[in-house]
């Protein structure tokens, strides 16, 4: 038993030595003086120039895009270019049959020239009784009645120099050009189909045409689209809109277009705002103009739209896991001189994939703690594991993705 009574004390006597040694100041390193530190990361907050962009998506749409339609009705003779090539504005691109129109050009110019000579035969006759009313030899009537012929023969002139224009003008049709430059399309006819204008309406001659050949197709014969430059469709948040002319007013705004993979297109400028705001979505519909000198933009293609409205200069900025969301804010611990860190409340202006800007509590060169912050607290000794470099600014193609 008394064995056991001192094995008991001994036990005991222990055990209050251990709490002791537990309760000094570094645990159980008091001894040796050594204070144990939180571990943390850091960055630098830095001073630098941030874009205030608004991403979207936009569609590709052509400035020119045209269907071509025969003005008048007729076989056609010659196809002058490839499907899918490159046309110039006014290349010849199909040719029909011109050989109606020239023979009516023909029987115009014969009519003219038939009632010319009647006309001019009048006009002598005009002159002849005006000589002889003046010598009393006819009655004044008969001189004005011949005055009343040439002018009806100067209206029949005058209409067969119309009939001429327009048979000059249907044979011109015969000869089918582009419109504007741009990429053809696939081809919609054939060598040898029959066309026509969509309304129907034919001139004799085509017509005379048409009824020995066929029936008349009346549809597109082709299409051309304008791919430089080309035109990308974006809708914005109205409440942008009036930060977007502001600064539009001082000069085109850069708009930069990306792939669905983000991968960078092309860069172009803000050309169109439109004039009123869509109610049912409340946004803007704008067209950014792109050179497009590589055709990486198509009509029709869907792409990624980054619209840089306006550069911040020389502002504070901060990693995004920097800042902590507080019941009086935002904040972020600053780290000390002696490795204390503090809390400080913080502003944040803006934000984007590796940046927060900073609108105040930072002045810029400060260390600031981005991981193990849900340790700290006002004085708490840190040892940095990891010292990031400033926070850089996310380029357009990062935020476009």
């Amino acid at each position: 038993m008394i064995v056991a009574g001192l094995i008991i004390i001994a036990g005991v006597a222990f055990g209050l030595r251990q709490i002791t040694r537990n309760t000094e100041p570094g645990g159980g390193n008091a001894g040796h003086g050594v204070v144990s530190a939180v571990p943390v990361t850091a960055a630098i907050a830095a001073k630098q120039d941030v874009p205030d962009i608004i991403n979207a998506i936009g569609s590709v749409q052509s400035i020119d895009s045209v269907s071509i339609f025969p003005r008048v009705t007729g076989a056609i003779q010659k196809i002058e270019f490839s499907p899918g090539q490159d046309v110039k504005q006014n290349q010849e691109m199909f040719l029909i049959d011109p050989r109606p129109y020239q023979a009516a050009l023909d029987q115009a110019k014969a009519q003219l020239a038939h009632d010319q000579g009647v006309l001019a035969e009048a006009q002598m006759d005009l002159q002849r009784y005006k000589t002889l009313e003046q010598q009393k030899s006819i009655a004044g009537q008969q001189a004005q009645d011949q005055a009343y012929v040439v002018e009806q023969d100067q209206g029949t002139v005058q209409l067969d120099h119309a009939n001429v224009e327009t048979a000059q003008l249907n044979l011109d049709y015969c000869h089918i050009a582009a419109p504007v430059s741009g990429r053809a399309g696939t081809l919609l006819v054939d060598l040898g189909n029959l066309v026509g204008p969509p309304s129907g309406a034919t001139s004799s001659a085509a017509s005379a045409a048409a009824t020995s050949t066929g029936q008349t197709t009346s549809s597109s014969l082709i299409s051309i689209t304008q791919l430089q430059p080309i035109y990308v469709s974006f809708s914005v948040p109205q409440n942008a809109l009036d930060q977007i002319k502001r600064n539009q007013a001082a000069g085109p705004l850069e708009v930069d277009a990306y792939s669905q993979a983000g991968k960078l297109l092309e860069k172009g400028k803000l050309a169109v705002i439109d004039n009123q705001v869509n109610t049912s979505t409340g946004t803007v519909t704008m067209q950014a103009t792109f050179a497009n000198a590589d055709e990486s933009l198509w009509p029709g293609e869907f792409v990624r739209v980054a619209l840089i409205t306006e550069t911040r200069q020389n502002v504070v900025t901060v990693p995004p896991p920097a800042v902590m969301a507080g019941p009086n804010g935002s904040y972020v611990y600053v780290i000390g001189a002696n490795d204390q860190v503090k809390r400080v409340g913080v502003e944040v202006t803006a934000r984007q994939r590796t940046i927060a800007v900073i609108g105040k509590g930072l002045s810029g060169g400060e260390r600031v703690v981005t991981d193990g912050q849900y340790r700290l607290d006002n004085g708490t000794k840190v040892a940095i594991r990891q010292a990031a470099g400033p926070a850089a600014p996310a380029s357009t193609e990062a935020q476009a993705q």
